[in-house]
């Protein structure tokens, strides 16, 4: 059984959304990865400045804690987060001490751009959507990975998630 689940993708994929559905339909807890960001990381993106790798580290440190704890206690948690980078996603399987899934929500930068457009009280700007793109390397090939096209309803997505994550529990 996987006890650490990540939604990640860029923002604007859905990934609160979706977590938050994953997360009561399995009964596990959800953690918002976006409140564990130190206070200046979040400055800087509401300023419009992209983050680097020195400002996530911190970060995903703190979330590697939080899926380490899940898979320890066995105490099972979805939890949203980027995870743009392969070598962040390596961290945070080799953090969490047991399986790790991650469900990636891929969405066309059109698609992306209706979306932050129309989301309100969310620090991230649209301006920043260019450069997670840019940073953004797609987990193809990498284990424990759903990809689900976000171009469909929450609960359609949620479906496909819980079956993937089904999948994974058997493999």
């Amino acid at each position: 059984m996987v006890n650490a689940i990540i939604v990640m993708g860029v923002s604007g994929c859905g990934k609160s959304s979706v977590a938050r559905a994953v997360s009561e339909k399995r009964g596990y807890r959800f953690v918002e990865g976006d409140e564990l960001h130190p206070q200046a990381n979040v400055d800087k993106m509401t300023r419009g400045i992209p983050l680097n790798d020195e400002d996530r580290w911190p970060w995903l440190d703190k979330i590697g804690r939080v899926l380490h704890d899940a898979e320890i206690n066995k105490n099972p948690v979805v939890l949203t987060c980027s995870a743009l980078k392969r070598t962040y996603r390596e961290r945070l399987r080799d953090t969490t001490g047991g399986p790790l899934a991650f469900i990636y929500l891929k969405g066309s930068a059109e698609l992306l751009n209706t979306r932050m457009g129309q989301r309100e009280g969310h620090f991230m700007p649209l301006s920043l959507l260019k450069t997670q793109l840019e940073t953004l390397e797609e987990p193809t090939g990498e284990p424990g990975v759903i990809t689900i096209d976000i171009d469909a309803t929450l609960d359609v997505i949620c479906e496909k998630a819980v079956s993937g994550l089904d999948q994974i529990k058997q493999d």
